[in-house]
């Protein structure tokens, strides 16, 4: 009696994530034509909230390829998803095609 419940709604909650899944916004890919400039130096302020709860993004270049010119983007600090976890801050990678973008994320 209780496997015709189960099969149901194990269905539907397969269903909705894999829906969600394919919602989920992609990574968008950044190819600039040329090394991005020299990173500029920033004076970190003092964390908002305890270093358990905060990590600071260090500021970097970012490549607008509609306006043909580097932007830069200041650090600032982002919550943790737990009190371990690491920030591996974002950086450019050289490439046959250009300088590509690799975003930071969380370890």
């Amino acid at each position: 009696m209780r496997l015709r419940y189960v099969l149901p709604l194990t269905a539907a909650l397969l269903l909705s994530g894999a829906s969600a899944f394919a919602q989920a916004p992609m990574a968008e890919i950044v190819i600039a034509p040329g090394a991005p400039p020299a990173l500029r130096e920033e004076v970190v302020p003092p964390p908002p909230r305890p270093l358990e709860e905060v990590v600071w993004e260090p500021g970097h270049w970012r490549w607008e390829p509609g306006r043909h010119e580097w932007l830069w983007v200041a650090g600032h600090y982002i919550e943790r998803p737990h009190r371990r976890a690491e920030w591996e801050p974002g950086h450019w990678i050289e490439t046959p095609h250009g300088w590509r973008w690799d975003p930071g994320h969380w370890r």
